[in-house]
């Protein structure tokens, strides 16, 4: 059985690309709906927020009380949306940074000092890879200069 007679009369004229080609819009084109959307129309989204939000107050009351009885999952979300966990901060440290040096350097210099232990491994780290980025944008400049270059001789 061929394609053209497994369609229906009415598909026999149908591709997709004339189809599509004949409805999609293109640039240029008048918009098909001038207006667009009217504004301050609820969708079914904001509904439901609108309800979730009138509702709120009542929901916390319930989660509350059930914490002060001694459920533990309520206690969790009432403590985790009052006290917020504690984000970890290093402490301020010193030590021997040469900024004129190569990076290389600067980096021996880091893993000296967490060596000695004036700097925590996990600071190291972060200054390793501080360095890191600081060579990444370095090797993009110096890409940028031979460009430059390269192209002002091929003009």
């Amino acid at each position: 059985m061929s394609e053209a007679a497994a369609q229906p009369d009415w598909m026999k004229e149908y591709t997709p690309t004339t189809a599509r080609s004949a409805t999609a819009w293109k640039p240029g084109m008048p918009s098909p709906n001038p207006s667009g959307r009217p504004k301050g129309i609820v969708d079914r989204r904001m509904k439901v927020t609108k309800a979730l939000a009138d509702d709120a107050p009542a929901v916390a009351r319930v989660v509350i009380d059930a914490a002060l009885e001694g459920d533990m999952q309520a206690a969790n979300i009432v403590l985790s949306r009052v006290a917020p966990p504690i984000k970890a901060q290093a402490e301020r440290v010193q030590f021997e940074l040469s900024p004129d040096a190569p990076l290389a350097e600067q980096a021996q210099q880091i893993l000296a000092a967490v060596a000695e232990g004036k700097v925590d491994p996990e600071t190291g780290k972060t200054l390793i890879g501080c360095i890191q980025s600081v060579a990444g944008i370095r090797a993009v400049e110096e890409l940028e200069h031979r460009l430059i270059i390269l192209e002002a001789r091929s003009v």
